[in-house]
């Protein structure tokens, strides 16, 4: 800065005087004496005359520009005194205060000033990370009293008693309290729209006499009327059974921060019999219109009742929120729906060139046995089948190896690469016992596929397969195997049924019913009575169910070292590698404990990370506590993979899941 300076105040004419001297001292070497003294002298009142000017010129810019300086300073002062934001100087890393405008003295309340002050003291919760960061805007709004500020900002770093450098902040405090405010009204009032369902009407209005049941359906509406009142919104009956409403979204914060108790609310009307009155409720948020918001509610509401009913679901742009389903599934007694799924499924069939048929990855008897089943559909309509496994050990290996073992499955078994090469417009793929993407035996496979229809008893999860031709899912069933069979019922008869696929069905039902004795209902049993005429030997399915000497001791280290948690909670944490049938028989087995209620079984996976498997007598919802860990299954029987946590960290995060639930569960 100093050179340049320099050369504006001098603009360098010292080598036109060098070249009249040379002049003159030529004229002097040829001989022209006296001109050479003439030049001489004229180049030296030159030069004297030019050293006048120049000395006075270069006064006359400095006071100028010394005068410029001063003004721009006075400027520079008193914008930041008289800004008309307020500003704060202060050292980001301690947060004391250096200096403010009058405007932010007026702000704080101050007359005077704000000097060894800290900033973070006089203004709730400011951070200075930001800052710190890089960034030139708070990514959050600021509240001082009853005003909000958007606050921008940069460091300039100082020398601090030419010893160390420090960092000073200026910050600018921009009032958008106005603009919050109609920002905020504006989200608060969008609509929202609800539907709200008697999920297990016909369960308990059925036998009920008409007095009785209209008595019945006034309390409920007087209590759901009572509820939606407070909102101010439109509330109406659509159908004898479903409800509409449409309220502003600044009610809703206020339903999930009570979990829906409208849930518990109606749940205590109970018909004649003592069955209480369950609600289903799906919430739209967030939509671009009413009739994207109508769309999210029904998808909201069919998700409930595919996760059993008693629930609350939300959906917006980002995915769904789950509230309550803490009750166990009531079993539908109509079979109108299973008829219905029945003819849909064999026109997908006979529409189809090829049926393809997969379960989750590391198939147990329950998703083997569902295959076989449709295997055994296919085959009766006249169109090929075949089922997608991956090769090497796994749960249901045993009944695998029994269905390969017969000549009509010898070459009915592909691996997924085998199977994408088969796969063509016209191929169906039918996913069994799952209904989450990520758990099929082949994503690419699923993804490729132009037609799918899912079969699943599994409470449905936030993530499922959507776009499904057909989806029989029915959280309320035992098994994959009873949906099967109660569709088999409507499309063969059970002549028509290899005795080793009624085996495989029947195997099925009785690994998810631990041999008839949880999760069973009337049709649980219909189903089975189906299979055994069908051929099923109960005695040589004992057999499928044996364990080695081995897998016994191993079973039985696992029942040792198994501890109490809470009330009736059995958990087991193993740092050395566990066969996952083991581990499931091992939480089964605790079951049979006097005083256990539920159990937990958790041990390294295979490739890395831990698995969670679990088991419920069905007062504690083991699925509810594992989704909370990413995990699924039914209120049952659930398991969970947690692949960047070791067994004891997966068991910090389990304890506090079950301490979250069971505190809503609580509260409800």
């Amino acid at each position: 800065m100093k050179m340049n300076r320099n050369r504006v105040l001098d603009p360098g004419f010292q080598l036109s005087f060098v070249f009249l001297f040379l002049f003159a001292l030529l004229s002097a070497f040829a001989g022209q004496t006296l001109l050479a003294v003439a030049e001489a002298a004229a180049g030296l009142l030159c030069y004297l005359g030019f050293r006048r000017d120049s000395h006075r010129r270069k006064k006359a810019i400095v006071k100028f520009m010394n005068s410029l300086n001063g003004d721009i300073d006075v400027a520079a002062k008193d914008a930041m005194v008289n800004s008309p934001m307020p500003m704060v100087i202060f050292r980001p890393e301690s947060g004391e205060i250096i200096w403010t405008n009058d405007r932010f003295l007026h702000l704080a309340g101050e007359k005077d000033h704000l000097f060894d002050t800290k900033l973070d003291g006089l203004v709730e919760g400011f951070s200075t990370r930001w800052l710190m960061e890089g960034k030139s805007v708070c990514p959050q709004e600021v509240t001082m009293g009853p005003r909000r500020f958007q606050v921008f900002g940069h460091l300039v770093r100082t020398e601090e008693n030419d010893r160390s450098s420090g960092f000073l902040a200026t910050t600018y405090w921009v009032d958008i309290t106005d603009l919050a405010r109609v920002r905020d009204n504006y989200f608060s009032s969008r609509p929202v729209v609800a539907l709200v369902v008697l999920d297990n009407y016909e369960e308990v209005l059925k036998t009920v006499s008409d007095s009785a049941r209209s008595a019945l359906l006034s309390e409920v509406n007087r209590r759901l009327a009572a509820w939606a009142e407070p909102c101010g919104g439109l509330f109406c009956a659509v159908d004898r059974d479903r409800y509409l409403f449409v309220f502003e979204e600044r009610y809703l914060q206020g339903f999930i921060n009570d979990k829906f108790a409208i849930l518990g609310e109606v749940r205590q009307v109970t018909s004649a019999d003592g069955s209480p009155v369950t609600l289903s409720i799906g919430v739209g948020q967030d939509g671009d219109g009413f009739q994207e918001l109508y769309r999210y509610a029904a998808l909201s509401v069919e998700m409930a009742l595919s996760r059993g009913g008693d629930q609350a679901v939300i959906r917006n742009r980002t995915g769904f929120g789950f509230y309550g389903g803490q009750v166990k599934e009531t079993e539908k007694r109509t079979k109108v729906r299973s008829r219905v799924m029945a003819n849909a499924l064999k026109s997908l069939i006979t529409d189809s060139s090829v049926v393809m048929v997969m379960g989750h990855r590391s198939p147990d008897m329950d998703s083997v046995g569902a295959c076989a089943g449709v295997c055994a559909v296919a085959r009766k309509l006249g169109v090929p089948a075949y089922i997608v496994r991956e090769p090497g050990g796994d749960p249901g290996k045993g009944m695998t190896d029994r269905l390969m073992a017969h000549e009509r499955y010898k070459d009915r078994f592909l691996t997924p690469q085998e199977a994408m090469e088969e796969l063509d417009a016209s191929t169906l793929l039918v996913v069994v016992d799952t209904n989450r993407p990520d758990q099929v035996q082949s994503r690419p496979l699923l993804e490729a596929s132009a037609k799918v229809a899912v079969i699943d008893h599994h409470r449905r999860a936030a993530e499922y397969i959507e776009g499904a031709a057909l989806n029989f899912h029915e959280p309320y069933a035992s098994s994959a195997c009873e949906l099967v069979t109660e569709l088999l019922q409507y499309l063969l008869d059970s002549t028509d049924l290899l005795r080793v696929e009624a085996e495989a069905l029947l195997a099925g039902i009785m690994l998810d019913t631990k041999n008839f004795t949880m999760r069973t209902g009337g049709r649980t049993f219909e189903a089975a009575a189906f299979l055994r005429r069908a051929g099923a030997d109960t005695a040589e399915l004992k057999k499928l169910f044996q364990t080695d000497l081995s897998g016994t001791i191993a079973k039985l280290e696992l029942i040792r070292s198994a501890r109490l948690y809470r009330d009736g909670m059995a958990l087991v944490a193993v740092e050395d590698p566990v066969d996952r049938v083991t581990a499931a028989q091992c939480a089964d087995e605790l079951l049979n404990v006097s005083g256990i209620e539920s159990s937990f079984v958790l041990f390294p996976g295979r490739d890395g990370g831990t698995m969670i498997s679990a088991r419920s007598m069905g007062r504690t919802n083991v699925q509810v506590i594992l989704e909370e860990l990413g995990g699924g299954g039914n209120a049952a029987s659930a398991g969970a993979q947690l692949p960047d946590k070791s067994v004891g960290q997966a068991l910090a995060a389990l304890k506090a899941a079950i301490d979250r639930v069971l505190a809503e569960q609580d509260a409800t």
